[in-house]
C-alpha cells in the first residue's frame, strides 16, 4: 500500500501566526478529494522534527520565537530534509528563518537556516495590508493575501523572485516578492495563502505527487475575485 503524503506543520505553537497552519489542512484537503491519502503531522516545539515527511508548512511568528524555532530545526537537521527534495512553504517569519539571517528581539542579527539566499533586516514601519502579487518564477494566477511584516527581505544573487509586486510591499526591496529555489519557497502571503491560491497548492502538491486532476474551485475563485477587485481597485484609485 502506498503510504500518505506527508505533511509536517512545524511548530504551530512557534509558527502559527494568523492562521497560516491553515496552510497544512488546504494540502491535506486537496489531496483527499482526489483521493489521494494524505495526513498532517503537528510537529511540537518539543518534537523530533520527522525527516522522512513530504512537505513542511511553516507559519509567521513573533520574534522570539523564530529564534527558538531556528534553533531547533538546526538541532534537529532540518537540512536533511532540504537535501532529501522535500517540499518547504515558508509564510512571513517561516520565510525569513529559510534565509541567511534575520533580526531576533534583542534587535541583533541571527543566523537563519541558510536554505535561501535571502537576508531580512527591520525597516522600522510595519508592512500592513493586501498583498497581490504576479508570480513571475512559475506559472500562477495573480496571487492575493495579506502582510504583516516589519523586515524587509533582500535577496542574494542565486535567488529568484516568487513574483512581482502590484499591491502592498512584500519584500520591501525591488518590488518583488518571496523566493523559490527549487522546491523551497518563501513568501509574505497569508491568509492563509493556500486558501486564498488554490493553484499554488496544487502546484506544491504537484511537486509530490506529479499532476492533478483539476477540481471545481468555482466558490473560492469567487473570493478570489472579490479580494483582487478590491486590492487592484485601490491602487487604481490611489
Amino acid at each position: 500500500m502506498t503510504e500518505p503524503v506527508g505533511i509536517a506543520l512545524v511548530f504551530p505553537e512557534l509558527l502559527g501566526t494568523y492562521g497560516d497552519g491553515g496552510n497544512a489542512l488546504v494540502l491535506q484537503r486537496r489531496l483527499q478529494w482526489r483521493g489521494i491519502e494524505a495526513r498532517v503531522i503537528a510537529v511540537g516545539v518539543d518534537d523530533p522534527v520527522p525527516s522522512s515527511c513530504d512537505v513542511y508548512v511553516l507559519g509567521g511568528g513573533e520574534d522570539a520565537p523564530q529564534t527558538l524555532a531556528t534553533e531547533r530545526l538546526t538541532a534537529h537537521g532540518f537540512d536533511q530534509a532540504v537535501a532529501r527534495g522535500a517540499v518547504v512553504f515558508g509564510v512571513c517569519a517561516g520565510f525569513q528563518i529559510l534565509g541567511r539571517s534575520f533580526t531576533g528581539a534583542d534587535g541583533t542579527q541571527q543566523p537563519g537556516l541558510g536554505v535561501l539566499d535571502c537576508t531580512t533586516r527591520p525597516k522600522g514601519t510595519r508592512m500592513i495590508g493586501e498583498l497581490v502579487v504576479e508570480a513571475t518564477a512559475l506559472q500562477l494566477p495573480l496571487l492575493t493575501g495579506f502582510e504583516n511584516h516589519g523586515g524587509i527581505t533582500e535577496l542574494g544573487a542565486d535567488a529568484t523572485p516568487f513574483g512581482r509586486v502590484l499591491v502592498g510591499s512584500g519584500n520591501g526591496a525591488a518590488g518583488v516578492e518571496g523566493v523559490v529555489t527549487g522546491r523551497v519557497m518563501g513568501t509574505y502571503l497569508h491568509g492563509p495563502a493556500l486558501a486564498r491560491n488554490p493553484a499554488l497548492a496544487d502546484l506544491l502538491l504537484s511537486w509530490v505527487v506529479g499532476p492533478l486532476e483539476p477540481l471545481d474551485d468555482h466558490v473560492v475563485d469567487r473570493l478570489r475575485e472579490e479580494r483582487l477587485h478590491a486590492a487592484l481597485g485601490r491602487r487604481h484609485r490611489g
